[in-house]
């Protein structure tokens, strides 16, 4: 069931039929600048986001110093070329993203194997056992995956990870069927939020009419360069993929 722990549960309901922006800038994307996630997480807060989400301790901390009322959702992006794995894949990660004012801990909840050779799932009770206090977020790919992170006790669940997994990379628009049957079946037991493929106003109005608990919104808010791409390349009759470029390691 969702969780009864009293100040969790005030923290996420707070973000209740809202939009969370996720706030991320890699030193290799053309809008980088040392306080650019800042700024962003400020313009969001200015147009009425109920949360951010934000990746790297750094990025993490001043955000939380700028923007210290909006609850954190904090992630930290490693990249190895052996899998596919990138989100707060150990629990140095974890610590690091709590101990930079993360409140909500956001983990790869799929079945992919990790750099370190376990499945990115087994995390979880780790993260669980060792920061009783965090709120864990669940990025999964699929229903299996979803089922798998609420019977472990995950507090919120996303589709965050559909279309970086082997088994969808192809995919550009959202699973509203599959994510519809997600919120029915998981809605009682956990805080089923939708993020990722959220293009517009009326797609988030779509998700919460599903079942959305919250919706989170990144490169269509934060990230101009991809949306210019997205353009672009329709525009030029998809001779390539703007999500190339999304889903590139940095």
């Amino acid at each position: 069931m969702n969780t009864t722990d009293p100040k969790k549960k005030a923290l996420i309901e707070s973000m209740q039929g809202g939009l969370i922006v996720s706030c991320q800038v890699q030193h290799d994307d053309p809008i980088y600048t040392p306080d650019m996630a800042v700024k962003m997480a400020e313009a969001a807060q200015w147009g009425g986001a109920v949360g951010i989400r934000a990746n790297s301790p750094e990025q993490i901390k001043a955000i939380k110093d700028a923007v210290p009322d909006l609850p954190m959702i904090g992630l930290w992006k490693v990249w190895h070329d052996d899998t596919d794995v990138f989100i707060t894949p150990t629990m140095k990660e974890a610590h690091a993203i709590w101990d930079a004012g993360a409140e909500i801990i956001a983990l790869d909840c799929t079945a992919q194997k990790t750099h370190e050779g376990t499945t990115a799932w087994d995390l979880m009770p780790q993260v669980k056992k060792e920061i009783p206090e965090a709120i864990i977020f669940a990025d999964v790919s699929n229903y299996e995956e979803a089922r798998h992170a609420v019977e472990m006790g995950a507090d919120i669940v996303a589709p965050t990870l559909y279309g970086y997994t082997k088994a969808t990379a192809s995919i550009e628009e959202p699973d509203l069927r599959g994510f519809a049957k997600i919120c029915r079946d998981f809605g009682n037991d956990a805080y089923i939020m939708m993020e990722g493929h959220i293009y517009s106003p009326e797609d988030a109005m779509k998700v919460i009419y599903l079942g959305a608990y919250a919706v989170i919104v990144g490169s269509a808010i934060t990230r101009p360069h991809l949306t210019t791409k997205r353009f672009t390349d329709l525009l030029n009759r998809y001779q390539g993929n703007w999500r190339d470029s999304e889903k590139a390691k940095h």
